[in-house]
């Protein structure tokens, strides 16, 4: 059952504390359109999906160099999200295929983690220190989406359907909490997560009026990171609900975002500039 909304729809533009600041370019546009899942190792290097052209990963080293090649996805597969389990593996949503990939960061060894015919495209993830990995899974055609459960051995588990355009999904920095949004509905749900890495008690957590929402992620102090797409901001909600700011960016369609291993750094990806753009949150 659904829960009472937490908060009601945000009229952004009323909001007084909204602190509107803006982000700087760190790329030149050598991704593609595709350009997503920016994730961050302990080194802070960041790798990005699309370097180039479609099917690949790029590695930006240090905030001064310029990105290279990293990894060609087989297969024809596109990879749309990265997350890091640990120092030497991370995982890829492969949204052509409808796979999940683990890569091994250090040989670059590729392997299939997890594989679902009933996924329409894997879109986002997120990852429990447990090793479970949730995945979004829009249908964008028909405005619907899906909500997937991955466990450490690849097993897939459909957690809900019949939602809407599922897309940005993270956890809570407890992991009490898992917050899946709704790109074209413009929601944000919130479950209970449980110990078997299945969910319960879903909440309307917030609802915006207009433009989309794309990828998101979490700080470590719970305030929610939301990359607003066709607004051109991030905006940053409160664990409970409470609009706090909206980071300007240098251009309209911000896909996702992720913060650097200090989290004083937010890292976000931009389809039309097709580059990466950074916020020093310091």
């Amino acid at each position: 059952m659904i829960k009472k909304a937490i908060c009601f729809v945000a009229l952004i533009s009323c909001v007084a504390c909204v602190n509107r600041q803006s982000s700087k370019a760190l790329t030149l546009d050598v991704f593609t359109s595709g350009i997503e899942g920016p994730a961050t190792d302990a080194q802070g290097n960041l790798f990005v999906v699309n370097f180039e052209k479609e099917g690949t990963v790029g590695k930006i080293a240090n905030l001064s160099s310029v990105p290279s090649l990293f990894l060609v996805l087989p297969d024809s597969s596109v990879g749309n999200a990265i997350r890091f389990l640990n120092d030497s593996i991370f995982y890829i949503a492969d949204y052509v295929k409808h796979r999940i990939y683990k890569v091994n960061k250090h040989t670059k060894e590729l392997t299939i983690h997890a594989h679902d015919s009933l996924m329409n495209q894997p879109n986002d993830l997120a990852l429990s220190k447990k090793g479970f990995l949730y995945a979004s899974d829009p249908d964008w055609i028909r405005e619907s989406g899906q909500l997937w459960l991955i466990d450490p051995d690849g097993k897939t588990t459909l957690l809900e359907q019949d939602m809407g355009t599922t897309n940005g999904i993270e956890l809570s920095p407890n992991e009490q909490y898992l917050y899946v949004n709704e790109t074209i509905q413009r929601k944000v749900w919130r479950y209970e997560v449980l110990a078997d890495g299945s969910i319960t008690n879903k909440t309307l957590f917030f609802q915006f009026e207009d433009f989309g929402l794309d990828g998101m992620k979490c700080h470590s102090s719970g305030d929610l990171y939301i990359a607003r797409y066709g607004k051109g901001t991030v905006v940053v909600i409160s664990s409970s609900g409470i609009l706090k700011r909206e980071i300007m960016l240098q251009g309209p369609k911000p896909t996702n975002v992720a913060f650097n291993a200090s989290q004083t750094l937010l890292y976000v990806t931009m389809q039309k500039k097709k580059r990466v753009e950074v916020f020093d949150m310091r």
